[in-house]
């Protein structure tokens, strides 16, 4: 007999296991609640199923809660963890994490809510790839299964991008190895020579892991801005400005605008990330105020820039990233990779310089550490593909990600939102652009879960 669900979930990564936990607290019926996951526990996903203690929260302590409404519940939690029992809670408040402690904290409150709730939640195994219209319900497929839900929220995470280069598809494991791939970088030899591509957050966890594990060999990063991710400040502060008349502003003048402002910071003994502080809840809206003209721009010219100043990692690993640099271990390229090689004993890579030279590097492994796919048609999931051909979705902004109001119901062919079919997460980034982080995941999975179940009956 099929299943039949009040509200279902695909993907249970921090994103859809917020989801949850929101269904599971707002519930006031016995409502059934699943969540189709394939990969093992939930609340993993990419960013949380590491279990190296050197990949850190890029975000303090005290600011990761998982619930809007209790902003130190995190820090709560972690306060009671052993080894953190006695540390100072405004030291600990003001540290970074494992990132695999969070994981463990979802878990937590997760079933903290499942034994709590007058709902039910049952966790299915299965990767959907499919879902249709089945009269007032939608028909969730898998392989060998089915089944239908009331509403669909849609929390397929982060999809990793191939390397973007020729002959690609001739490298294999262990010559290829994903960023994301945690053990198989941690199996890299010591003494082997690396080349990273790639220099964003994901290159950095590469490089911790081969640098806590004693690497010896030299490490190339190679990028087409080389531009490296920046740190935190050491101590929390918040430059107040008025955030709205950026609102006027295009890209070029606001980049102006936020550099004097940087500039007044310093002058009042503040560091430059106070500025990027106070504009840290404004995300979505400066995205939302720009005409698509300057969205465009943006992406063109300044999102890289922003990345960096914006998602900044913790000081110690920012330390890792220059000690390892200052003595020459690790060497950045700022070059576009055209071709890699696999032969015998190495990879052959050639990139082209910014001046139009040619870069040639022999190694014994690449990383790749591109990042997220943000275009949904080169996702490679059959379920987006399926909305997308059938109607149910279009490609969002840009064509990155699903069209979506700015409540996250899914816009279809015609452009109408879908009160039953909900977004949260990265698929929602054309929309919102901030829409990968837990500040933001937080306040999503608040939002639908209070939609969806305030004043039902």
């Amino acid at each position: 007999m099929q299943s039949r669900f009040d509200i279902a979930i695909v993907g249970g990564g921090a994103a859809g296991t917020l989801a949850a936990i929101q269904c599971l607290r707002r519930a006031t019926t016995a409502m059934r609640i699943a969540v189709f996951e394939p990969a093992g526990p939930l609340a993993r996903g990419v960013a949380y199923s590491t279990d190296r203690p050197e990949h850190l929260l890029n975000v303090p302590t005290g600011r990761m809660s998982a619930f809007p409404d209790h902003p130190d519940d995190f820090l709560d939690w972690l306060a009671t963890r052993p080894g953190h029992a006695d540390a100072a809670r405004q030291a600990l408040a003001h540290g970074y994490a494992p990132r695999r402690d969070y994981g463990r904290y979802l878990q937590d409150r997760l079933e903290q809510a499942r034994a709590s709730s007058v709902a039910t939640l049952e966790i299915v195994p299965q990767r959907i790839t499919g879902l249709q219209r089945d009269g007032q319900d939608w028909s969730l497929e898998w392989s060998g299964g089915q089944a239908s839900a009331t509403r669909v929220l849609l929390a397929s995470g982060n999809s990793p991008r191939p390397l973007p280069v020729r002959g690609s598809g001739a490298l294999a494991r262990p010559r290829l190895v994903d960023a994301w791939d945690y053990s198989g970088v941690a199996a890299i030899d010591a003494d082997a020579e690396v080349c990273i591509v790639g220099t964003g957050l994901s290159m950095a966890d590469a490089v911790l892991t081969l640098a806590a594990n004693g690497h010896r060999g030299r490490i190339h990063l190679l990028s087409r801005h080389a531009l490296l991710p920046m740190a935190h400040a050491c101590t929390h502060t918040v430059d107040e400005f008025d955030t709205d008349a950026l609102h006027a502003m295009g890209v070029r003048a606001r980049l102006r605008h936020l550099r004097q402002r940087m500039r007044d910071a310093a002058s009042r003994g503040l560091p430059w990330q106070a500025v990027m502080e106070r504009l840290r809840p404004h995300g979505q809206a400066l995205w939302r105020s720009l005409p698509v003209a300057e969205q465009r721009r943006f992406l063109r010219h300044a999102a890289r820039h922003w990345d960096i100043h914006r998602h900044r990692v913790a000081p110690a690993v920012h330390a890792v990233l220059q000690e390892l640099r200052n003595d020459g271990r690790l060497r950045v390229h700022r070059a576009r990779l055209d071709m890699a090689v696999a032969g015998q004993r190495c990879v052959q890579l050639t990139a082209r310089m910014r001046d139009g030279s040619a870069l040639a590097l022999d190694v014994d492994h690449v990383i790749n550490a591109t990042g997220l796919e943000m275009r949904v048609q080169a996702m490679r999931n059959p379920l987006l593909e399926q909305l997308l051909g059938d109607g149910h979705a279009r490609a969002g902004a840009h064509g990155i990600g699903l069209a979506t109001d700015s409540d996250g119901r899914l816009l279809d062919a015609d452009g109408q939102a879908q009160e039953t079919l909900r977004v949260i997460g990265s698929l929602r980034v054309g929309e919102a652009w901030e829409s990968i982080a837990v500040p933001e995941l937080r306040v999503q999975a608040e939002a639908v879960a209070r939609d969806w179940l305030e004043g039902t009956p």
